[in-house]
C-alpha cells in the first residue's frame, strides 16, 4: 500500500508541467508584488491550471485501480488524502509563487497572451493527451528493453 502512495505521488508530480518540475523544493515566499501576483495567477486561470490537477488526481487513481484492483477498498482514503496535499486549493499559493519566481510579470501576461489565442487553447487542450501518450510511449520502451537492463544489472551484481 505504501509502494502505492509513493507511485500516486511520483506520478503526479511528473504530471505537473514541465515548468513546474524545475526545481525540487518549494518555491521561497518571496513578496510579489500586485500585479505580478495577478499576473501569475491569470495565467494559471489561461492554461486551466485547477482542473488540470483535479483531472490528473482522477487520471493517476484510476490508473492505480486499474493495474491494482486491490487497493479499490482504499479508494476513498487515497481521494481524501490527494484533496487534502495535492488538490488545487493546497498547492494554489506554491504554483503561484513557483510562475512569479520562473517569469517577470511582462513574461507571465505574454505567456498568457498566448494561451489565450487559438493555438493557446490547443495547446492547452491536446497537451494533457500529447503527455499521456510520451509517457505510454516511454513505458513500452521500458518495457521492451527490460531484460537487456536486468542483464546489465545482474551482471554487475556478479562482478
Amino acid at each position: 500500500m505504501k509502494r502505492t502512495f509513493l507511485l500516486l505521488a511520483a506520478a503526479m508530480v511528473l504530471a505537473l508541467p514541465a515548468s513546474a518540475q524545475t526545481t525540487t523544493t518549494a518555491p521561497a515566499a518571496t513578496q510579489l508584488s500586485v500585479g505580478h501576483r495577478r499576473a501569475a495567477e491569470a495565467l494559471l486561470t489561461a492554461t486551466n491550471s485547477e482542473q488540470n490537477i483535479t483531472l490528473n488526481i482522477d487520471q493517476m487513481l484510476a490508473a492505480q485501480l486499474a493495474q491494482n484492483p486491490s487497493i479499490k477498498a482504499v479508494e476513498p482514503e487515497m481521494r481524501s488524502f490527494f484533496a487534502k496535499y495535492m488538490s488545487w486549493a493546497s498547492l494554489k499559493e506554491e504554483m503561484v509563487q513557483l510562475y512569479a519566481n520562473a517569469f517577470t510579470e511582462k513574461e507571465l501576461q505574454e505567456l498568457t497572451k498566448f494561451y489565450q489565442t487559438p493555438i493557446g487553447r490547443k495547446t492547452i487542450e491536446q497537451l494533457p493527451q500529447i503527455t499521456a501518450a510520451s509517457m505510454e510511449i516511454g513505458q513500452r520502451r521500458v518495457k521492451e528493453h527490460l531484460p537487456e537492463l536486468q542483464q546489465a544489472i545482474a551482471e554487475k551484481m556478479k562482478k
